[in-house]
């Protein structure tokens, strides 16, 4: 008897403790929990404690509330130029109306990606692969537009739907890279073909400004140089009649130059008269004669004796280099008469025997004292 009650005591107590446990339901944030009573929709229980009706009230369905995400599996599509291309796509949705989420559709995810792979399929099969490709932000909405109105009564909300990749055929995208390749090796070739133009223009106009530039500066430096002879010659030219000189400094000019152009590399040939001697003694008489001329007399100031010395010192190097000029002429006749093949010469001008510088400068001495 004791055990028969104390079995029946147990199981009211565990009749009592499954009642409370049904009757109480705690909801976490974010969720909804539809509730039935006698199979019938009786309320949303909302996050919390609620007290359910043991035995009679019971839950039908947990709906999240969050925002979910549901990644598709890639489907084949056919583009409008027959093209088959597989399309992946992210679907981002939450629910906003439980019941009739819970009441209106038996599997919503399973409507949404079936209404997603219709829809998609109508959208690229009216577009080639090249505007699919490049139209991503115009077919996600016109994807979010569709599946919003249609999924609305649903009791979801479709916030965004996003195509991860669009993957053409192997031998499409080996096509697709070879164009792009060669669009990038003709976008190089215009490049450099442009830039070897600008280099060219650039070193064009840079050669015509040097080309300028050095014919300016050479007209400047020809103007400078006759300037500047031309000054040279004026004052040159003013200070010879400044100066007057006389008959005797031009005489000694005269002597002073002859060893420098008998002394020139070009001056090969030269005509040695036959009286070499009376020509040398016709100028030691025209500088005797020179310095007895009246009125002619140097300059205050001058001396005399040097001015004299430097004359016999000229006229004895015209007289030396004279007879150096003799004497290779008269080598020059030998080597001519001496070669047996060469013809034989006319006759001509002839060199006169060679005169000793003493001969000259005695003959003037002797003018000077007579």
């Amino acid at each position: 008897m004791e055990i028969a009650i104390a079995v029946v005591v147990a199981a009211i107590v565990l009749v009592a403790i499954i009642t409370i446990v049904r009757s109480v339901r705690i909801v976490p944030q974010q969720r909804m929990d539809v509730m039935e009573r006698l199979g019938k929709y009786k309320r949303t229980l909302s996050p919390g404690l609620n007290l359910l009706v043991p035995f009679i009230d019971a839950v039908r369905t947990k709906v999240d509330m969050r925002e979910q995400v549901v990644s598709f599996p890639p489907q084949p599509v056919i583009t409008s130029d027959n093209l088959v291309v597989s399309i992946d796509t992210v679907l981002y949705f939450r629910v906003v109306d439980p019941v009739r989420a819970t009441y209106e559709i038996a599997n919503f995810l399973q409507a949404i990606e079936q209404l997603t792979v219709t829809t998609l399929r109508n959208v690229i099969g009216s577009l080639d692969l090249e505007k699919a490709l490049t139209s991503r932000e115009e077919i996600n909405r016109h994807l979010s537009g569709v599946l919003d109105e249609t999924t609305g009564r649903w009791g979801i909300k479709v916030t965004r739907v996003e195509i991860k990749a669009i993957e053409p055929p192997p031998s499409i995208r080996d096509s697709m890279e070879k164009q792009m390749r060669a669009e990038r090796d003709r976008r190089a070739a215009i490049l450099n073909a442009e830039g070897h133009k600008q280099a060219q223009i650039l070193t064009a106009e840079g050669e015509k400004q040097a080309a300028v530039l050095r014919a300016d500066g050479d007209r400047q430096s020809r103007i400078l140089q006759a300037e500047g002879q031309a000054k040279a010659i004026r004052t040159v030219f003013d200070a010879i009649h400044t100066a007057n000189p006389s008959q005797k400094v031009l005489a000694y000019q005269y002597l002073q130059a002859l060893p420098q152009i008998a002394n020139g590399t070009a001056n090969k040939v030269w005509i040695v008269p036959t009286e070499l001697t009376k020509a040398l003694e016709g100028m030691g008489g025209a500088l005797g004669g020179l310095a007895n001329m009246v009125g002619d007399q140097p300059t205050q100031g001058v001396d005399s004796s040097a001015v004299e010395r430097e004359a016999n010192e000229a006229a004895r190097a015209a007289a030396e280099a004279a007879a150096e000029v003799n004497h290779e002429v008269r080598q020059a006749e030998e080597q001519v008469s001496s070669s047996p093949g060469l013809p034989p010469q006319t006759p001509g001008i002839t060199a006169g025997d060679p005169v000793p510088p003493s001969t000259v400068l005695g003959e003037e001495r002797d003018r000077e004292r007579g």
